[in-house]
């Protein structure tokens, strides 16, 4: 039955014409939407605020270990 259900699945795409094409697009478009995201919502603030490994992490530390 496994078999079966495995073969459908792989007969189905491989016969598709318009279906490699929309799989095309739509992985082109989350490529260019989670890039997008990264980005403007993402920035890498520690980067531009520290030179170095140490004073990132100790600023880290000290924001996480902070009680409010």
């Amino acid at each position: 039955m496994f078999q079966r259900i495995t073969d459908l699945y792989i007969d189905g795409f491989r016969n598709m014409k318009l279906g490699n094409m929309l799989w095309f697009l739509i992985a082109i478009k989350l490529l260019i939407l989670f890039g997008v995201i990264k980005l403007f919502f993402f920035p890498d603030v520690l980067h531009t605020l520290f030179d170095n490994d140490t004073h990132r992490s100790a600023y880290v530390l000290k924001h996480l270990t902070q009680r409010k």
